[in-house]
């Protein structure tokens, strides 16, 4: 069942860009490493009632911040040192399984983040156009089927390299999962067009990528 966070994402993603930009150009400390790093970079966690850690990925939740840098290895190295219980001073107790609970919720966002972009104009499907929004410089991402036919995704590689703005190539994402999504049907390639929601979206797929592959294993991302 979708976390009550993913059910608020597209209400979350539409807030004024001046306020993303705002918070993307903050930086915070990793409670880990002690580094300061952009927000961008980090995942924030705030003290839930029963005791454990909950992520805030919007980075909207009350409570005091507390920031992890983007990757499993670094989550697990905060659950590991106890950094959370002594960032708070507070006895928390962060579930194992947290690592995971991220990369899913973060799944979970780019693809309510890719609905958003469907009804707001800001994405094109099919080979045709997504083919033509590449070549003409305008996909800031390709979004490929994980399972799509690889006939099709070498063509589409094809255009990639040849276009003289490359996209971010993506393939986390299966045929249905991506149907589902976008309220299409069999939906393999899909361009996400450059912009400001673009920008917002690469970012959670950059934290993302601290977490699981962004391509399937057997693919190589030639461009």
């Amino acid at each position: 069942m979708p976390s009550r966070e993913t059910h608020d994402i597209a209400s979350r993603l539409d807030r004024d860009p001046a306020d993303n930009r705002a918070a993307a150009n903050r930086e915070r400390r990793d409670i880990t490493s002690g580094e300061v790093m952009d927000e961008a970079r980090l995942i924030r966690f705030v003290a839930a009632p029963d005791g454990t850690v909950a992520p805030d990925l919007a980075r909207k939740l009350p409570g005091r911040g507390l920031w992890v840098e983007a990757t499993r290895a670094a989550l697990q190295a905060a659950i590991k040192k106890n950094a959370f219980a002594r960032a708070a001073k507070a006895p928390l107790k962060p579930g194992v399984d947290l690592p995971d609970r991220v990369a899913v919720m973060l799944a979970e966002r780019l693809l309510a983040g890719l609905g958003l972009a469907r009804r707001g104009g800001g994405l094109v499907m099919g080979y045709t156009k997504t083919a033509q929004a590449i070549e003409q410089g305008k996909a800031a991402a390709l979004i490929e089927a994980s399972d799509g036919a690889d006939d099709g995704r070498r063509k589409m590689m094809q255009v990639v390299r040849r276009a003289a703005k490359r996209p971010r190539v993506v393939g986390l994402f299966t045929c249905s999962e991506l149907s589902l999504a976008l309220g299409g049907e069999n939906v393999i390639h899909t361009a996400f067009l450059a912009g400001r929601a673009a920008e917002r979206w690469t970012q959670d797929v950059e934290r993302l990528s601290g977490f699981r592959p962004l391509l399937p294993e057997g693919w190589r991302e030639e461009p």
